[in-house]
C-alpha cells in the first residue's frame, strides 16, 4: 500500500485501463467488468478490479493533470508491478475534421512542463507511447470499423479552453511538432513508462475544439464516450 492507493499488491491486475474521472472508473466497473471489486477509494481514487471477457485487469483513475498522474503511474509501475497503462480521457481538438467524440491515438506527446526535469533531471518535452500497443490498438480499431486519428499531442499544464490564447502557444512550440489534439496528462504517464520500462498508450475522445461550438457535457463526458472505453479493453484481450 501506498499514502495514495490502499489496495494489496495481488488487488491490481497487470494491466490498468485509466480514465482521469473516478465516476469513469466507476461506470467502466459497474458495465464492462465482471466480479468486479473496489480496491481503491482513497481520496475518492476510485480503482475496481475485474474480468472482461476472461482477461483480468484494473480500472483506475488518475485524476486530472500531469502532477495527479505521474503519482498514481509512478505507484502503479514500479509498486505494483503494472506492465500496461492505457490512458483513456477526453481533449481538445486542433483539427477542423475532427468532430465531438472522434477518437484520437496518441503516438508522441509533446509539453512545455518540466515535469521529467524536475522528476529525472531530463530535459525531455517530447515523448512517444508503446508502438507495439499502438499497433494492437490500431488493428483492434480496424477489426471494430472504427476511425482513428493518430498524431502527436499536446499535454498542458492548464485547460486549453481557459488560455488566453492558444494560437500563441502553438506559435511557440517547435514548427516540425504539429499537435492534432490537447490534454493534461499523457506526458507523465509516457515519460514514467519510459524511465521504469513499461508500457503506456493513451486514447482520447474528442469533446471541444476551437473549430466546434458545440461542448460536451458532464454526463456525456462521463458516458458518452463508451466507443473509446471498448476500444481500450478489446484491444488489451
Amino acid at each position: 500500500m501506498t499514502p495514495h492507493n490502499e489496495a494489496k499488491k495481488e488487488d491490481i491486475a497487470d494491466v490498468v485501463i485509466m480514465p482521469g474521472d473516478p465516476l469513469r472508473a466507476k461506470y467502466i466497473a459497474e458495465n464492462y467488468l465482471t466480479d468486479y471489486k473496489l480496491v481503491n477509494k482513497v481520496r475518492n481514487i476510485y480503482a475496481y478490479t475485474g474480468n472482461y471477457k476472461g482477461k483480468r485487469i484494473t480500472v483506475m483513475a488518475s485524476g486530472m493533470g500531469m502532477p495527479s498522474m505521474g503519482i498514481y503511474a509512478y505507484e502503479l509501475y514500479k509498486i505494483y508491478d503494472v506492465k500496461t497503462i492505457i490512458r483513456i480521457g477526453s481533449c481538445g481538438g486542433y483539427l477542423e475534421e475532427e468532430k465531438l467524440f472522434d477518437i484520437i491515438l496518441a503516438t508522441d506527446v509533446y509539453s512545455e512542463s518540466n515535469f521529467a526535469n524536475t522528476l529525472n533531471n531530463d530535459n525531455c518535452h517530447l515523448i512517444s507511447g508503446d508502438k507495439e500497443l499502438n499497433d494492437k490498438i490500431s488493428e483492434t480499431a480496424i477489426d471494430k470499423g472504427i476511425n482513428l486519428f493518430k498524431g502527436t499531442t499536446a499535454c498542458l499544464d492548464c485547460f486549453d479552453p481557459y488560455m488566453t490564447d492558444v494560437n500563441k502557444f502553438l506559435e511557440r512550440i517547435p514548427s516540425d511538432i504539429k499537435p492534432i489534439a490537447a490534454e493534461m496528462e499523457a506526458f507523465a504517464l509516457f515519460y514514467i513508462a519510459k524511465m521504469l520500462n513499461k508500457k503506456a498508450a493513451c486514447l482520447m475522445s474528442v469533446v471541444d475544439s476551437k473549430y466546434i461550438k458545440d461542448v460536451a457535457t458532464t454526463e456525456e463526458r462521463e458516458k458518452g464516450l463508451n466507443k473509446m472505453i471498448e476500444l481500450a479493453l478489446d484491444s488489451i484481450i
